[in-house]
């Protein structure tokens, strides 16, 4: 039987956020079986936010949940660490809106997780099968899902930029394959949009110690350069791994994406759970290998 897991322990971070630019410390904690990802604001009482789709609100330039008018944004980075990293439970205590966005990878997150170390519960994993093909399109932004016996993502994005251009890139999630293939690819803006999203409220706490900054000219500011030459689509493929993470459990499906965002992911999300005959829950007793 493949058990579901959570952390061994207690382990703690503190940062900035992103959009907001406000300090924030989170705690990542232990959880039972079948409590899934669930956020604690402990600033408002210990109110909690489960990491699910209904509780999804804005999702222009990050995703953010929302219930009872309290907020969670920006959680892609550290929900893709968790589901990267096979956690299937965790309590996630912060005391602020925004998860700190740190170096702009999901790497601080995979960090702090192997610090605390993982434990099995005993309980069998659940995943969610896919049945049947779905997708999203928005003009030229597109999204599917498909059946298939292991969870496994094609990206493709466009940009206008020489460092960009068009990058394609295939990953199957396998053991070890999300910290050595894609943490440490961090999040990229457009200098020449900067001042617009600072006007909306927006990137407050951006800087070059937490994203790659693209210059009009075709250039970036980050004096160590690139991690990857691919680190773009590198990174758009831990936004969607967060924003699948919302399914509350691991996926068996071929997800299939094109200049997608946020929005695409989570409507593709909500598309899924809305047809009951696309999906099923089993359990991994029932799937007779591992996966």
């Amino acid at each position: 039987m493949i058990c579901q897991t959570t952390l061994a322990g207690e382990v703690s971070v503190s940062g900035h956020g992103l959009h907001t630019g406000e300090r924030a410390s989170i705690t990542l904690k232990p959880a039972p079986a079948y409590h899934g990802y669930v956020f604690r604001r402990t600033d408002l009482n210990n109110f909690e936010i489960a990491a699910a789709p209904q509780f999804v609100t804005h999702v222009s330039y990050a995703t953010t949940l929302m219930r009872k008018g309290v907020m969670i944004s920006t959680v892609e980075h550290l929900l893709a660490a968790l589901a990267g990293s096979h956690i299937d439970n965790c309590l996630i205590e912060i005391d602020s809106l925004e998860v700190p966005i740190l170096d702009g990878s999901a790497e601080p997150f995979i960090d702090m997780i192997e610090r605390a170390g993982t434990t099995s519960l005993k309980a069998p994993r659940q995943f969610l099968r896919i049945l049947k093909w779905v997708e999203v399109a928005e003009g030229f932004r597109r999204m599917s899902i498909t059946p298939a016996p292991a969870f496994s993502i094609s990206c493709m994005i466009e940009f206008p930029h020489p460092l960009i251009g068009t990058q394609r890139y295939d990953l199957e999630l396998r053991d070890g394959e999300f910290a050595s293939r894609l943490a440490s690819a961090r999040t990229f803006g457009f200098l020449s949009e900067i001042e617009a999203l600072r006007k909306l409220g927006l990137a407050r706490g951006a800087s070059l110690e937490n994203a790659i900054g693209l210059t009009p000219e075709g250039g970036i500011m980050n004096p160590e350069g690139l991690r990857s030459s691919d680190e773009f689509v590198r990174h758009k493929i831990i936004d969607i791994i967060g924003d699948l993470a919302l399914f509350g459990m691991p996926v068996l499906g071929r997800v299939q994406a094109e200049r997608t965002g946020h929005g695409v992911h989570t409507a593709l999300v909500s598309r899924v759970l809305r047809d009951d005959s696309a999906w099923e829950i089993i359990n991994s007793t029932a799937l007779g290998q591992a996966v």
